[in-house]
């Protein structure tokens, strides 16, 4: 099976999105997810400009020929921009793969290990009571796994509460980056309040998870996660920046707080040291910013080894090709902790219509062969790019530059 054509689809039905279309000489078309959330035009340019050359007329069924030829024949390697690029190549491949085989692609990995994916919500609010009450919504509709984020008194902005209560938290928006807020003592006395609150309000029942986004020293971390203790999360993500995996020892050892990190990560060796050295519990890599199904198969591979499971991000800034690998990717790998959810919005689902489904806080992937997840080219035209940036944080004491 040749691949007879390549193009790079970059479209915006509420946030931005780069799609891979690989077309073969059986009729056959596979879809990767490149989207690399504020820096998309990016990895589309990569894509168009240095690798769609490279495929054309290669044999569509070679794998892990086709992702060392990419890795390997950059000489410059690695990286965010990369890594996605090559991740959409190796995801447009195993959907062909799949599908040439006539199976949904979960069963090309292997088969299932389990019956269905267990997923976590996200509940934000501007208060502790706000975020309390979005909490019991989230568990109506039936999610066993919640994280929780809540405003901070004396902040006008936090991570993961947005403005707007249609969204889970503030996307990335129009125009140069907004400049916002941050202080490490308030946020610090104010989040064990408000695990305590949950606790009280929902029980034990439910598992609650919990973002830093990479925000504390490491011993800011530790603190926390020792307060948190009491209150049994089942994460808490992104402790402090990960660039430093000794960071972690740190907080290691003061803590039993079960630590999450990966999402920014690109390739087995930014986990290694972190796996290795049991310096975490979860590790959260995508597959469209960790080099495809192939590259995250090794990754979950060594985790493996030291007990350590996955917990994949999976937040709308990823498009429904990225979630719907990943829930095929879920269903096989033996050491599955858990699976981000974040609903995307009726148009999104609309350019991008899947098989995968939602049911009781659980998800599958569907049986159709392939991924599950095609493209409406028409409908996708209609929704142009759009410049858009993340925030930015400054310490509110004095304006220092701070980790957003």
């Amino acid at each position: 099976m040749k691949i007879t054509g390549a193009r790079v689809i970059v479209c915006c039905p509420g946030r931005n999105f780069v799609t891979l279309k690989l077309e073969t000489d059986e009729g056959l078309t596979g879809l990767g997810d490149a989207s690399l959330n504020g820096r998309e035009l990016a990895v589309a340019a990569y894509l168009t400009e240095h690798l769609v050359p490279l495929l054309v007329g290669r044999d569509a069924h070679r794998i892990e020929d086709t992702w060392q030829y990419l890795y390997k024949g950059a000489y410059w390697r690695r990286g965010p921009v990369t890594m996605s690029a090559i991740a959409a190549v190796d995801t447009a491949l195993w959907d062909l793969k799949a599908k040439a085989a006539g199976m949904p692609l979960y069963q090309l990995l292997g088969g299932a290990s389990r019956e269905r994916v267990l997923v976590y919500a996200h509940a934000n609010g501007r208060d502790i009571a706000e975020t309390v009450d979005e909490v019991h919504r989230q568990a109506a509709l039936g999610y066993r796994a919640i994280r929780a984020q809540s405003g901070v008194p004396g902040l006008a902005k936090v991570y993961g509460v947005a403005a707007d209560r249609e969204h889970s938290y503030e996307p990335a928006t129009p125009g140069l980056p907004k400049e916002e807020d941050w202080d490490t003592a308030q946020y610090l006395r104010h989040t064990p309040k408000l695990f305590e609150a949950l606790r009280n309000a929902i029980g034990w029942e439910h598992e609650l998870l919990h973002d830093v986004h990479h925000r504390l020293t490491p011993i800011e971390a530790a603190r926390l996660g020792k307060d948190l203790e009491p209150f049994r999360l089942f994460w808490m993500e992104d402790a402090t920046p990960a660039e430093n995996p000794e960071a972690f020892r740190l907080i290691r050892q003061h803590t039993t707080t079960p630590l999450a990190v990966g999402e920014v990560f690109n390739t087995v060796w930014d986990c290694k040291p972190l796996i290795e050295q049991q310096l975490i519990d979860f590790i959260r890599t995508t597959v469209v910013h960790a080099g495809g199904i192939t590259h995250l198969r090794r990754i979950a591979d060594l985790a493996a080894l030291y007990q350590v499971r996955t917990g994949s991000h999976g937040a709308t800034d990823l498009s429904p090709v990225c979630m719907g690998a990943a829930l095929h990717f879920d269903l096989w790998v033996p050491n599955f902790g858990i699976q981000e959810h974040m609903p995307h919005n009726e148009a999104t689902d609309e350019v991008f219509p899947h098989a995968y489904r939602f049911d009781g806080g659980f998800m599958h992937p569907g049986e159709a062969p392939g991924h599950g997840v095609e493209i409406d080219e028409r409908l996708a035209a209609k929704y142009p790019y759009q410049r858009a940036y993340l925030p930015v944080n400054r310490l509110q004491r004095d304006g220092t530059l701070w980790d957003w």
